[in-house]
C-alpha cells in the first residue's frame, strides 16, 4: 500500500467545509486504489490569528514541509481586515508560499457540457474548452525592488532573471507534454525589456521540447482571444501580473469559480487550493460548492503524488455527478435534477469515485 502524508489547512469561512468534502473523496479513492493518506491539520490565516496571534505560525511553516503535499481551503474575512498588513490572513498565505518556494501557479479551466449555459459566453465559443494557465508566482512586478510611495510619486519594478524564466517555462512545457503539446507564451515584448528577455528565454527552453509547438502572443491580444476563441489555447505561459489577470478572466469561461481548482508548485513542494475565496457570508450554511476543492485534490494526486489513475477517478466522478444533474445552490439554475448541500454533493462524488 502506498502511503502519503497530506497537510490540511482548512482556513477560514467555508474553508473547513470544502476541505472536509475533499478529504471524503480522497478517502473513497484511497480505498479503491490501495492508497493510504495520513492527514495532519495546520492553522493559517484568520483561524491562526485567533488561536496564536500569527497568520502563519512557525508550527505550520515547519510542519507543511514534512508532508508530501498541502491541501488548502481558503482564508480571510472582514473580521481581520482592520489588522496591520503584517498581521492579516493574506500575509500568512504569502509567507506559506515563500516558505514552500512555490513559483508556478497552475490554473486549469475545463468547461463541462452540463454547465455550458452557466457561462456568459455563447455555447459555441466555450464548448470543449480545456486549457491551463501557468503563471509565474513569486517574481515580477509584485516582488521587484526598488519600490516606493512618497505620497507624490509611486513606483514598482518589474524584474525577471533568466533563471526564473527558465524554471517556469520548463514547468509549462512539461505540462504541455501531458496535454496537447501546445504552449502559448504571453508577454509584452513590443514595449517591455523584461518581456524581450522572457521571449528569448522561452524560445531557448522550447528547443529542449521539439514535440511541443510554441507560439507567442502579446498580453492585450491574449485577453481578447480568451473571450473570442478560447479553444485555441492549450497551455498559456506567462508572468506574474499578466497571469494574475488572465487566469481570473479564463476562470469565467466555466461560469462559476466554485468549479475551478489550482496548484502552486515548486521543485519540491506543492500547495493545492480552489481559486475562490473564503465566502464568510455563507459559511456554516451547507451551501458552499466543494467541487473546486475536490478537483484541487485531484491535481494534488496528479502533480504531487504521481497518482494519475486516482486523479482521473475523481475527475470522472465530478463529471458524472454533474451529468446526473446534481447541483449545489450556486449552480441550481442550470439543469438541476437535485439541489444538494455541500456534504451531499461531496458524498455523491465520493461514491462515484469509489467505483
Amino acid at each position: 500500500m502506498r502511503s502519503y502524508k497530506i497537510a490540511l489547512i482548512k482556513g477560514d469561512g467555508i474553508g473547513p467545509e470544502i476541505v472536509e468534502e475533499a478529504v471524503k473523496v480522497l478517502d473513497a479513492v484511497s480505498y479503491s486504489e490501495g492508497i493510504e493518506f495520513k492527514y495532519e491539520e495546520y492553522l493559517l490565516g484568520g483561524a491562526a490569528i485567533d488561536a496564536t496571534g500569527d497568520p502563519a505560525p512557525k508550527e505550520t511553516l515547519e510542519g507543511v514541509k514534512q508532508a508530501d503535499a498541502v491541501l488548502f481551503g481558503a482564508i480571510g474575512g472582514e473580521k481581520w481586515d482592520s489588522l496591520p498588513r503584517e498581521k492579516r490572513p493574506e500575509t500568512g498565505l504569502l509567507k506559506l508560499r515563500k516558505e514552500l518556494e512555490v513559483f508556478a501557479n497552475l490554473r486549469p479551466v475545463t468547461v463541462y457540457d452540463e454547465l455550458i449555459n452557466a457561462s456568459t459566453l455563447k455555447p459555441s465559443v466555450i464548448q470543449g474548452v480545456d486549457l491551463m494557465v501557468v503563471r509565474e508566482l513569486i517574481g515580477g512586478i509584485y516582488f521587484g525592488e526598488p519600490r516606493g510611495n512618497d505620497g507624490k510619486k509611486a513606483f514598482n519594478t518589474m524584474v525577471y532573471s533568466k533563471e526564473e524564466i527558465v524554471r517556469i517555462a520548463k514547468k509549462a512545457f512539461d505540462i504541455a507534454m501531458k496535454r496537447s503539446k501546445r504552449v502559448c507564451s504571453v508577454d509584452k515584448a513590443n514595449v517591455l525589456d523584461v518581456s524581450q528577455l522572457w521571449r528569448e528565454t522561452v524560445e531557448e527552453v522550447a528547443k529542449e521540447y521539439p514535440e511541443v509547438t510554441l507560439t507567442h502572443m502579446y498580453v492585450d491580444n491574449a485577453a481578447m482571444q480568451l473571450v473570442r476563441d478560447p479553444k485555441q489555447f492549450d497551455v498559456i505561459l506567462t508572468g506574474n501580473i499578466f497571469g494574475d489577470i488572465l487566469s481570473d478572466e479564463a476562470s469565467m469561461l466555466s461560469g462559476s469559480i466554485g468549479l475551478l481548482p489550482s496548484a502552486s508548485i515548486g521543485e519540491k513542494y506543492g500547495l493545492y487550493e480552489p481559486i475562490h475565496g473564503s465566502a464568510p457570508d455563507i459559511a456554516g450554511q451547507g451551501i458552499a460548492n466543494p467541487i473546486a476543492t475536490i478537483a484541487s485534490a485531484a491535481m494534488m494526486l496528479r502533480y504531487a503524488l504521481n497518482e494519475e489513475k486516482a486523479a482521473e477517478r475523481i475527475e470522472k466522478a465530478i463529471k458524472q455527478t454533474l451529468h446526473e444533474g446534481y447541483r449545489t445552490q450556486d449552480l441550481s439554475a442550470f439543469d438541476a435534477k437535485e439541489v444538494c448541500s455541500t456534504s451531499e454533493i461531496g458524498s455523491i462524488i465520493a461514491n462515484y469515485a469509489s467505483k
